[in-house]
């Protein structure tokens, strides 16, 4: 058994005629929202993780850091080296 994710147009007669020609194969058909489509399911072993949950997470918790004013902000790349000291 596998899993395998299209993306096609619901609206279309084609589209109902596929949905409907699965459904009749007994193919279980899971409607999903633009967000969820997006994530790839690449398992990463060193991890025990799924990458791209990963890197959403990580993308979040930058956005929750930026929304709290958890940042620093420089005025140029001269100003960031001189404080990292190269």
């Amino acid at each position: 058994m596998a899993t395998y994710a299209i993306t096609l147009n619901e609206r279309s007669a084609k589209g109902k005629a596929l949905i409907e020609y699965l459904q009749a194969l007994g193919v279980l058909i899971t409607k999903v929202t633009p967000k969820t489509a997006t994530k790839t399911r690449i398992y990463d072993p060193e991890t025990g993780e799924y990458m791209n949950d990963r890197a959403v997470r990580d993308i979040e918790q930058a956005l929750d850091d930026a929304k709290h004013g958890r940042v620093t902000t420089y005025n140029s790349v001269d100003e960031f080296f001189k404080e990292m000291g190269l």
